[in-house]
This record gives C-alpha cells, sequence and structure tokens, in this order.
C-alpha cells in the first residue's frame, strides 16, 4: 500500500512540512527506514538518530520541529507517540482483511442464539443457547460463546478464546487466543476425614461483565465470580498471561503488564498500572492512579495515589515479618542518626 503524506496528515491532524504529493509504504523504525518509511520520535533520548535516517518522514513533536525539517518531510504532532498509535490503527484497517458476515457451516449454533446479520462466527466457532451476539462482532475459529454470554458490537475474540457461561463483553473489545473468561475461580472448602482432610468445591455462580473497549491478551484467565460478577470496567488493558481472580474489581482505564496476578476479591481503581510480574493479594483495596512497578507485591490497601514499588527476599514467616517491619522503619532511623552525627 502506497498513501501520500499529504492523506496522513489530514488523518493525523498537525503541521506536514514537506511535499504532500510524496508517498509511503510502511512504517518502521528510523534505524532501518528508507525513503518509502515513515517513522516516529517522542523520545529525545533518539534524536541522535534523527540526522542520518533515510526515512521518507517522521512524526515529531515540537520540540524537535527544527531537527526533524533539516533532513527532510516531517509531520509535527502535539504528541507523536500518540500519533503513531493511531496512524498503526489507521494502516491495519486499511490492510488486513475484513472479517465476511455470517456464520462458517461448520459452526454450531444451539437454538436460541441469536446473531446479527452483520457478525462473523468463525470455523468450528460454538455458540451456546441465549447467546447474544451484536452486529459487527467477530467469533474467531474454535472460539467459544457460552450459554447465554453476550459479545457486544464490532468486538472480536480471537481463534480459540472462551467466553464462559453468563458472561459478557461490550462494544470494540479484543480478546487474544488462548484467553479464558469465566472459568471457575479458585474456591474450596477444607473438610475433615478420616486420611486427614480433603477440599469441597465452592460452586462458582457469578458471571464476568466487561466494559466496552477492553483488551484482554493471549492466554490471560479472568475468573467468574463466586457469588457476585467479576467485573473490568471500561477501557482496561490487560496484556498475556494475566490472572484476575473471583470477585476482582478493575476500574476503567486500568492497565496491567504480562504475568500480572489479582487475587480474589480486590478491588482496583480507575487510570491505574501494573508492571509485569506484580501481585496483588487479595481483598485489597487500591485506589485510582496507583502504579505498581514490575515484580512488587502489594500485601495491604493503597490509600493514596502515587507510585509503589518493593521487592524482598522470602524468609521464614516470623523472621520475614520483623524484617519487613525495621525496613519500614529505616528511612526515618537514618535521618535520626543524621540528626544526631550533626549535634556532635
Amino acid at each position: 500500500m502506497r498513501v501520500s503524506l499529504g492523506a496522513l496528515s489530514k488523518h493525523l491532524g498537525g503541521e506536514l512540512v514537506g511535499d504532500a504529493q510524496a508517498t509511503v509504504s510502511r512504517i518502521g523504525p528510523l534505524e532501518s527506514a528508507d525513503a518509502q518509511t515513515i517513522c516516529f520520535l517522542s523520545n529525545p533520548r533518539y534524536q541522535s538518530q534523527l540526522p542520518a535516517s533515510a526515512a521518507g518522514c517522521v512524526i515529531v513533536g515540537p520540540g524537535l520541529r527544527d531537527a526533524a525539517v533539516a533532513r527532510g518531510a516531517a509531520l509535527i504532532c502535539a504528541d507523536p507517540y500518540l500519533a503513531y498509535a493511531r496512524l498503526t490503527q489507521w494502516w491495519a484497517a486499511q490492510t488486513r482483511g475484513v472479517p465476511i458476515p455470517g456464520i462458517h457451516p461448520s459452526a454450531v449454533v444451539e437454538p436460541g442464539a441469536w446473531i446479527d446479520p452483520q457478525a462473523s462466527v468463525g470455523p468450528i466457532a460454538f455458540v451456546g443457547a441465549g447467546a447474544r451476539i451484536e452486529a459487527g462482532a467477530v467469533v474467531g475459529a474454535q472460539a467459544h460463546v457460552g450459554v447465554d454470554a453476550m459479545v457486544g458490537q464490532r468486538t472480536v475474540l480471537k481463534p480459540r478464546v472462551v467466553l464462559g457461561d453468563g458472561c459478557c463483553i461490550g462494544a470494540r473489545g479484543i480478546v487474544h487466543s488462548g484467553a479464558v473468561i469465566g472459568a471457575d475461580g479458585f474456591g474450596f472448602a477444607p473438610a475433615k476425614d478420616e486420611q486427614g482432610g480433603h477440599w469441597e468445591k465452592i460452586e462458582q455462580l457469578g458471571a464476568v461483565v466487561i466494559g466496552d473497549d477492553v483488551e484482554i491478551g493471549a492466554n490471560t484467565c479472568i475468573d467468574r465470580g463466586a457469588l457476585d460478577d467479576t467485573v473490568l470496567e471500561d477501557g482496561v488493558k490487560l496484556d498475556n498471561l494475566v490472572q484476575i481472580g473471583h470477585n476482582v474489581r478493575i476500574g476503567a482505564h486500568t492497565a496491567f503488564a504480562g504475568c500480572v496476578g489479582v487475587a480474589g476479591s480486590a478491588r482496583i481503581g480507575r487510570h491505574c498500572t501494573a508492571g509485569g510480574g506484580a501481585i496483588i493479594l487479595g481483598h485489597l483495596e487500591i485506589v485510582d492512579h496507583v502504579h505498581i512497578t514490575a515484580a512488587t507485591v502489594i500485601s495491604r490497601s493503597i490509600h493514596k495515589p502515587g507510585q509503589y514499588s518493593g521487592m524482598f527476599p522470602f524468609d521464614d514467616n516470623a523472621s520475614w515479618e520483623k524484617n519487613a517491619a525495621t525496613l519500614r522503619h529505616l528511612y526515618t532511623l537514618r535521618e535520626r542518626l543524621r540528626a544526631l552525627e550533626k549535634k556532635t
């Protein structure tokens, strides 16, 4: 595909400096770009790559305008990273195939399911009784939409996604392959017996309710609630291999990187983030605008917005608790020691 810089400028906004009739045919990084490549530069750390780049056009912010124009065509945008994101969306829409509405002959659709004529159900997919598939939605090959489940308008379930019975996802969502929405939460009651005890299963009677514009990564698992529903509000973004336990509630526009784990009944606020491998223990509450760094373990509720970090070597529990309590006071002790040193 070839597209003119003028057309891209019209779509993205911003100021085009250069020939509006010039064309590009790919999006790529600065260091490997050629004259048919459009690139972006938002981090000044990589400004040194700009003069030598052969890119046909570079998207930059106002602060890098002069440097970008000195080497060739440039599109000046207030937020070049956001412009790049919107460019990739537009590019994908132009170059990727659009699913054809209809139900593949090999799909299984149970009686009582409702599928909009503009929806697409792929090969060997399953749609259970009472399920609802809205207009423009895509149920990929071998995907499973359970009994009484609902897929919102223009939401895409990639191949082999499972949306369990009674679970629903809103409009414009994306669920990547292998994700399981609505598996049973981890609920068992200990029972005594002559063999030393066993576990009795607690049936999980809730569902999963997911809002609009949510993206869920490959092989991520979101467990159904025990009694009430597990809830993901609008705009939540989950990376691959994320585990969300039963009865968790995640506020709007919160984003978790790969391998984050959230235990049951935790309450996460809006506009929060968690880096890869972070763990949030169950029954905790985290307010809006909390940012958790990678591999941090959150073991108590957070009531104040901000960034939080913490990794500590494991030990036997009694020793660990004593050392952790001491560590929390270490900064205060240091300041007291400095004050005493100044007096002497």
